[in-house]
């Protein structure tokens, strides 16, 4: 039955990764995901850089993703590597209430610390305040450096800017984080990388230990070491050690759903009632398929 099992990636950046693993995900069980905004692994210097990423995520992203079976939504922000550029995030807090209402837009995120230098905690709490002015989904980014000071930290001005709990997602967590982030009434997100960071072996034994409530499996994959796949492997391993399928469900799919469907832009009805691929689609004149035959899964009617 473990083939009958859909997931979620709540955390994944698909800009970065290729249509193969769009289709390998869809074969997979992945129905939806979830793209925060991330950096280019260089710094942007110039505010239209963002315009033009940003209009990629609520714009090209979706088209593309939905030409493989998969619902794409976003969460936009600026992310704190780039908030320790000052002249150029001031543009770009400017530019992210134009982009917050967007469609497919269900948090905002990702966002939070990296080095926790001043002008981190300046613009995550600026982007804080836009969440309750607007009454949005937050999503965390927690620094790997000092990780668990910094995600107390960051629950803490939270908590300050007079945030509920339940609509901030914490990534990145590990064995050190999740007791305080679930005893704070936040939603713990775990990132499954290859070798590093959390691994699905380490995924299980949270689960395990930690239960299923307000937990989230997700892979962050990007331009680095990374893998697509992470969510619905770590459903396999976690079912293969025992883990009950009520757990895995929650932690890979429905978790991810209640919480990020808050926004009220998330819905299980647009996979489960979609009509299907028609790569006969074109976005601004433009097809992923290259002159390939498209796949047409329901012909019009005429």
């Amino acid at each position: 039955m473990e083939h009958q099992l859909k997931f979620i990636d709540p955390h994944i950046h698909m800009t970065s990764r290729t249509t193969d693993d769009y289709e390998a995900m869809a074969k997979a069980g992945v129905v939806a995901v979830i793209e925060p905004s991330f950096w280019l692994g260089q710094p942007r210097t110039q505010v239209g850089s963002f315009q033009d990423y940003y209009s990629s995520l609520v714009g090209w992203e979706p088209f593309r993703a939905s030409q493989f079976g998969i619902k794409h939504y976003c969460t936009i922000g600026l992310n704190s590597k780039e908030a320790n550029n000052e002249a150029l995030a001031e543009q770009v807090m400017e530019l992210l209430p134009l982009y917050l209402f967007k469609d497919n837009v269900v948090a905002i995120g990702e966002i939070g610390y990296d080095d926790q230098t001043p002008l981190e905690d300046r613009y995550f709490r600026m982007q804080l305040e836009l969440a309750k002015e607007f009454n949005m989904l937050v999503q965390v980014h927690t620094p790997h450096r000092d990780k668990k000071a910094g995600t107390i930290k960051s629950m803490e001005v939270c908590l300050e800017h007079g945030l509920d709990p339940s609509m901030v997602v914490i990534d990145h967590n590990n064995e050190e984080t999740v007791q305080e982030v679930l005893d704070r009434g936040f939603n713990a997100a775990f990132t499954i990388y290859p070798k590093t960071k959390m691994g699905n072996e380490r995924m299980a034994e949270v689960v395990r230990r930690f239960g299923s409530d307000r937990i989230i499996v997700d892979s962050s994959a990007d331009w680095g070491v990374s893998d697509p796949l992470a969510v619905p492997k770590t459903a396999s391993l976690m079912l293969k050690r025992g883990i009950s399928r009520e757990d895995v469900e929650k932690t890979c799919y429905r978790n991810a759903l209640e919480i990020f469907g808050k926004s009220g832009k998330m819905k299980a009805s647009h996979w489960e009632d979609a009509e299907g691929i028609d790569q006969r689609k074109l976005y601004n004149d433009n097809s992923v398929l290259r002159g390939q035959m498209p796949r047409v899964d329901q012909e019009e009617i005429v």
